[in-house]
């Protein structure tokens, strides 16, 4: 292929790459003095009017989201052989596709990338459109101040949702594409939710999660792929729930599965977990709850019904059941003796009434002490109205209480755990002892720097 000079006012300075309907190539814009890309049709595409009418809707539909994670279009023009051409964002670090070739991505990697990707993706999602063909191949990296950003490129199969309402003709990749996508059923977002699914295990494992290489061998996987044995294993359920054949057991949209691959992640870092006896749990006491700040922050984790919390500073986390996450802060608290902020998280079902003692509210609070010796147990503050139970316990790690008879019939517990040099508060409300008990046992606390 002859280098073109220009196209329009765009000096070209190199190919980038070509496929099978269009070549992009990196031009510089000269009355801006920067960088774009150019998408021109191929030559032999150029008297087929579906083809350039698929072309120019691509253009069209990157129009409708401006988002910092969907490659922007900034123009639209004709070449002087009249090939239309879409100036788009330059990703000027590279596509996705390219770094699995050099092998399998570290997990921390992997789940920033797809929750860049996750972001506008949703943002399509949320106006009616489907991006069709999701894969390592159309994950772009750009350059950023502070480091790059993953962008979501090429909807060159992008459908709006008005237009998928009905029954559509099979396209995508083998390797990534949803079974209902082949078979031609009508579509929804779940079907991207599958392709980035597909993506990930991709990143994680250096391969797609199934050795299809034509649409018609899409249909014959049967199964889940085999789980990754370098991560976690609740990020092999995350990636697996999202590569599901049927569809009604996927994760209800990929931000419910970009959070869920973020908390296994994050669940199953490297952290000193406590060692907890089994019956014991901790509640919260109104004392110490001055300060908790808010922060939406939270993460859904492994299951249908329980989710896991993390704290703003990525070092606090609990599970919990779900109804118990309604109400969330995690910016950190302030206890008695602390000169700043420490890390703290409240999760429960109303944490404006968690303060009152007759209410009838199940939940969580966990946060760091400033250093010291720990408490007896009988010396941590009870929450008024409870009667103390015979059964606390004291050694060398944790001071634990139990407390019952409370106001609306709740349950409370109270503990001070050592974790290294620190010393962690956690304490439960709940109507449900053995509910309060697991909560307890999935606290886990990383110190960071």
């Amino acid at each position: 292929m002859v280098q073109p000079s220009h196209f329009g006012r765009y000096a070209v300075i190199r190919r980038l790459g070509s496929g099978g309907f269009a070549a992009v190539w990196l031009v510089r814009d000269e009355e801006l003095d920067a960088e774009v890309a150019v998408k021109v049709l191929a030559e032999h595409w150029v008297d087929n009017l579906d083809v350039r009418r698929r072309f120019v809707e691509e253009g069209r539909f990157l129009r409708k989201v401006d988002s910092p994670y969907v490659v922007g279009v900034h123009d639209i023009g004709t070449t002087d052989d009249d090939r239309p051409f879409l100036v788009l964002t330059y990703a000027d670090r590279g596509t996705l596709a390219e770094r699995i070739k050099a092998g399998p991505l570290p997990l921390a990697d992997t789940v920033a990338v797809i929750d860049d990707v996750s972001s506008g993706l949703q943002e399509l999602h949320d106006r009616g459109v489907l991006h069709r063909d999701v894969k390592p191949e159309n994950v772009l990296f750009r350059s950023t101040p502070t480091g790059e950003r993953a962008m979501l490129g090429d909807l060159g199969l992008g459908k709006s949702l008005e237009a998928v309402s009905r029954v559509t003709m099979p396209g995508g990749t083998p390797a990534y594409v949803a079974p209902e996508q082949v078979r031609g059923d009508v579509l929804d977002a779940r079907a991207d939710l599958y392709a980035l699914a597909a993506a990930t295990y991709a990143a994680l494992a250096g391969q797609p999660p199934y050795g299809a290489t034509t649409l018609a061998a899409v249909l014959a996987v049967d199964g889940p792929p085999a789980p990754l044995e370098t991560v976690p294993a609740a990020v092999n359920e995350a990636i697996r729930r999202g590569l599901r054949k049927d569809r009604e057991e996927r994760w209800p949209d990929v931000r419910s599965f970009a959070d869920a691959l973020r908390a296994a992640a994050e669940a199953g870092a490297p952290a000193r977990r406590f060692s907890l006896n089994p019956w014991v749990a901790a509640t919260v006491a109104a004392a110490v709850l001055g300060g908790a700040g808010g922060y939406l922050g939270w993460q859904y984790g492994v299951s249908r019904q329980w989710v896991r919390v993390v704290d703003q500073s990525g070092g606090l986390s609990v599970k919990l059941p779900r109804d118990w996450g309604q109400s969330r802060s995690g910016s950190g608290w302030q206890p008695q003796g602390a000169t700043g902020r420490l890390p703290g998280l409240l999760a429960s079902g109303d944490n404006a009434s968690w303060n009152q003692p007759t209410a009838k509210v199940s939940g969580v609070f966990v946060g760091v002490l400033p250093s010291g010796s720990l408490p007896a147990a009988s010396s941590l503050p009870g929450p008024a109205g409870c009667t103390v139970t015979p059964e606390r316990a004291d050694n060398a790690e944790m001071a634990t209480a139990r407390y019952t008879g409370c106001p609306a019939g709740m349950t409370t517990y109270e503990r001070v755990q050592k974790v290294g040099a620190s010393l962690v508060r956690i304490q439960v409300r709940a109507s449900d002892a053995a509910e309060a008990e697991q909560v307890l046992d999935s606290v886990a606390y990383t110190p960071t720097k």
